[in-house]
């Protein structure tokens, strides 16, 4: 759970690390910003803080700061069923506005090679991708991966299919998506 004053800290850095990457925001998109510790009560090493502009049946865009060494913990966006209808995971590309972003996906690579500091969250995928500034990757449907900001914070937009957070499959079973604020 997220303390009430670490909610507001956590706010006022992700307001001025918009300000300072010359991202304006609306009133209504400041108020709507989602901060996320995933159930662990370590917001400076496990979290996120992210702001959705859009997303539909077809498309999602989305803004993510990241505090420095800041971990998005293990994830993967599954098939699945809503509504009796059957959905394709998210495809997401993530492009890095500042900073630098270390993702972690399916594929070859070993723990000891990582450049990122290992999070305190059960992690199983070492295929380094070091996004800069202007830079990006697309992960396709059913892609376990993981992200971690460099020493300056980072921020990524992501733009993909529908987001359906609240159905992301997290690789440590202690995690859970939908944040808690104390009230």
């Amino acid at each position: 759970m997220v303390k009430k004053d670490e909610y507001a800290k956590t706010i006022e850095y992700v307001l001025d690390a918009f300000a300072k990457a010359g991202i304006i925001l609306t009133e209504d998109e400041k108020k709507n910003i989602e901060v996320a510790d995933f159930g662990l009560s370590d917001l400076d090493n496990v979290g996120l803080q992210l702001l959705v502009y859009v997303n539909t049946e077809r498309c999602c865009a989305k803004e993510m700061v990241l505090k420095p060494f800041q971990t998005c913990p293990e994830h993967k966006h599954m098939d699945g069923m809503e509504n009796g209808v059957p959905y394709t995971g998210k495809e997401e590309t993530f492009r890095v506005r500042r900073g630098t972003c270390y993702l972690y996906v399916d594929g070859e690579g070993k723990k000891e090679d990582i450049k990122a500091k290992l999070p305190n969250t059960t992690v199983t995928v070492f295929h380094e991708i070091i996004l800069r500034e202007g830079e990006q990757y697309t992960m396709h449907p059913n892609t376990n991966h993981w992200f971690q900001a460099g020493s300056e914070g980072a921020i990524v937009s992501e733009f993909s299919t529908k987001s359906r957070d609240e159905s992301d499959v997290f690789t440590d079973e202690r995690i859970k998506r939908i944040p808690e604020v104390e009230a």
